[in-house]
């Protein structure tokens, strides 16, 4: 993704607008602790994933300064924003269910950050008038939230987010009220915009797609910690948890390699394309495993475990079956394959993956 990175001469203007972000964000919240590092540069998008309780809206509430820290730092563009209160910083937000003024005007509630930066009423509305042309929606400026879609309604909270100018946007789960015919078209207008926006956005969400289609960075967090970060390709290929095998749609395992085959530390061993040595995970798709109802004979797949169906479900076009008992397993097949095979719960099965289709790395 391409980023148009804007610079300024704005001689009124605190730190170094070249920086970006740098936080060490330590929360203590009861029993819970969040510690994470963010750093990202301007124009970075960067999206945070995890599951429930993680720690990721804790994050974003902090970077907008309606949690306190209780330790670490918080800098933007040079400048320590620790003990700024959140209406004084220059963070833009976006909520997950938008938070619009209910009584007032598509162009008024844009207008209101910038008469809360000290802008005249009659400048404010200009501000707010252009960027509702911006963003498509000209023509409901006089339009009440209740008027507005959903889809209209999530681009009015983003201009009203960016008419202030922010130097770091917050999204939280911004198209989680969507439903998916209009999810596909604002997220493609979503990635337009971020694409444009010069300075640092974080975007917090569940959805894998989001993430994949307008992050250029993903940093995952678990249990209030990072347990990995990198491009969304990084993350596709190489997973390091359960939570993002599943999250990318591989079956992972961990073990210690010999050549090319992987004892697994709880299973049986798995052979590899890759000749390694040590600690490693072992990934492949569900769709790289072959079900039989007899033990094959002649198979060329190097991998061969016996299993029970524990569950089945609907996937995309294709049926999933998660299965049990040598290697706990996720195969995807047709709904003609599965009735062939009379895939019911409690149904033993043999499950094959070719080793030419297992992708290992270090661990």
């Amino acid at each position: 993704m391409s980023h148009l990175r804007k610079t300024t001469n704005d001689p009124t203007d605190d730190g170094d607008r070249t920086q970006g972000l740098d936080a060490h964000l330590v929360v203590d919240h009861g029993t819970f602790r969040l510690d994470v590092t963010l750093t990202a540069a301007p124009g970075d998008v960067v999206a945070l994933l995890g599951p429930n309780g993680a720690g990721k809206t804790t994050a974003l509430r902090a970077l907008a300064g309606l949690v306190p820290l209780t330790t670490g730092h918080l800098r933007l563009d040079g400048t320590a924003l620790d003990r700024t209160p959140p209406e004084s910083r220059p963070v833009g937000v976006v909520f997950q269910d938008y938070l619009l003024f209910p009584h007032l005007t598509a162009l008024d509630n844009v207008a209101f950050g910038p008469r809360c930066h000290g802008a005249s009423k009659a400048e404010a509305r200009t501000q707010a008038a252009a960027w509702l042309d911006r963003m498509g929606l000209a023509d409901h400026a006089g339009a009440k939230p209740r008027r507005l879609s959903g889809g209209q309604a999530q681009r009015v909270a983003l201009a009203r987010a960016l008419a202030t100018r922010p130097r770091l946007l917050l999204l939280d789960e911004p198209l989680a009220a969507l439903d998916a015919r209009t999810r596909l078209e604002v997220r493609s207008q979503l990635r337009r915009h971020l694409a444009e926006f010069e300075a640092v956005a974080i975007l917090v969400t569940h959805d894998p797609l989001d993430a994949m289609v307008l992050a250029d960075r993903l940093v995952v967090i678990e249990d209030g910690h990072i347990v990995q970060e990198g491009t969304p390709a990084d993350i596709a290929r190489r997973p390091r948890t359960a939570y993002i095998a599943q999250l990318v749609g591989l079956n992972l395992y961990r073990g210690q390699a010999d050549g090319h085959t992987v004892r697994l530390d709880a299973g049986p061993a798995i052979t590899t394309t890759e000749d390694l040595s040590g600690p490693v995970f072992v990934a492949f798709p569900p769709s790289a495993v072959t079900l039989h109802r007899d033990r094959p004979t002649g198979s060329s797949a190097r991998n061969l475990w016996h299993c029970e169906v524990s569950g089945l479900e609907t996937h995309g076009d294709q049926i999933r079956a998660d299965l049990t008992g040598e290697l706990p397993l996720a195969a995807d097949l047709t709904a003609v394959a599965a009735a062939e095979l009379n895939l019911r719960p409690g149904a033993p099965i043999w499950a094959t993956v070719k080793a030419a289709q297992t992708h290992a790395y270090p661990a």
